[in-house]
């Protein structure tokens, strides 16, 4: 019906692709009266390349998590990239199960968003050619792509920010011991404030969930040597554990109970929060993940990409 070749019509349907504006125009207006729609499985199999990234998604209630999936879904969509997401539950030690799924729709790559896999399916995607890529989580194998932001340097600015504000019977709220991301934020942050003459901080764990964050909440609280600071792993523990403490204790938070968050998420920001953090430059990241996903790396690759924050101090840690 256009008069052109199969290949002019394929041409017509790339984005990018060297064909002139006149036999574009004749294509799309022949496929709008054939209401003909490019099959995208079938030119996968054609090129060996389905154009999906595949991405996993760990606590989909963790604000964080949900800015990184709009930072990537955007700009992958302007790459002409197609995502699939899937979310993983919060009691699964790994999405190995999720990850299944998708590699059965032949995704170009994966990315993780504070999910792991196991190292069985890690190798396997190796095997298969497909690159893995950690987003704000330290992978357990010692293999793929990490990007993450300053987990060590932003929890050593908290701390010298907290004993900088007076503090100093501090507490560190924690994710759960097997994250690596976890342990690099809490051992900056112990080795920083033990090395100025201070009692390891009181360790609890939040597991980076909200009802989890506020039992830890209560019982650091509750006890006789109630700490006068919290480090909590992320915001979102933080803003729980605000909330524990201004509507179930009554204490003033800054003055009497500092709390600092990690992320920065935009809730941390919010009049009512005014949370102090150490940022998480999410946009940053996702174009860092854009231009590695973009170049088609090789499956076998090892690279860590660390993105550095800046701290931003706010009311919950204002003493005066």
């Amino acid at each position: 019906m256009a008069g052109v070749s199969q290949a002019a019509v394929s041409r017509a349907f790339t984005p990018g692709a060297s064909v002139s504006a006149e036999t574009r125009d004749r294509v799309l207006a022949a496929a709008q009266k054939l209401s003909y729609r490019p099959n995208l499985l079938a030119r996968s199999l054609v090129m060996g390349r389905s154009g999906i990234i595949g991405i996993v998604m760990g606590n989909p209630k963790n604000p964080s998590c949900t800015a990184a999936i709009e930072a990537l879904s955007t700009r992958l969509a302007k790459a002409g990239k197609h995502i699939l997401i899937f979310t993983s539950e919060k009691d699964k030690a790994t999405a190995d199960v999720h990850v299944e799924d998708l590699l059965k729709y032949r995704v170009d790559s994966l990315v993780l968003i504070a999910a792991n896999i196991s190292t069985t399916l890690a190798d396997h995607c190796r095997a298969s050619g497909i690159p893995v890529i950690h987003f704000n989580r330290v992978g357990k194998n010692a293999s793929g792509i990490t990007i993450t932001g300053a987990n060590i340097a932003g929890a050593r600015q908290i701390a010298e920010h907290l004993l900088r504000q007076g503090y100093r019977n501090l507490a560190y709220m924690a994710n759960f011991r097997g994250a690596k991301t976890n342990r690099q934020r809490e051992v900056a942050f112990t080795t920083f404030v033990t090395s100025h003459g201070l009692p390891a901080p009181q360790c609890i764990l939040g597991h980076f969930q909200r009802d989890g964050a506020m039992a830890a909440a209560r019982e650091l609280l509750s006890r006789r040597r109630r700490p006068d600071a919290i480090f909590c792993a992320n915001d979102y523990m933080a803003l729980a554990t605000m909330e524990v403490a201004r509507f179930e204790f009554g204490i003033a938070v800054g003055r009497e109970l500092g709390i600092a968050g990690f992320d920065d998420i935009e809730q941390a920001s919010w009049p009512s929060f005014d949370l102090t953090t150490y940022s998480h430059p999410v946009d940053i990241m996702a174009d860092k993940a854009l231009e590695i996903l973009l170049q088609d790396p090789d499956a076998d690759r090892t690279m860590d990409v660390v993105v550095e924050g800046e701290l931003k101090f706010r009311g919950s840690t204002r003493r005066d």
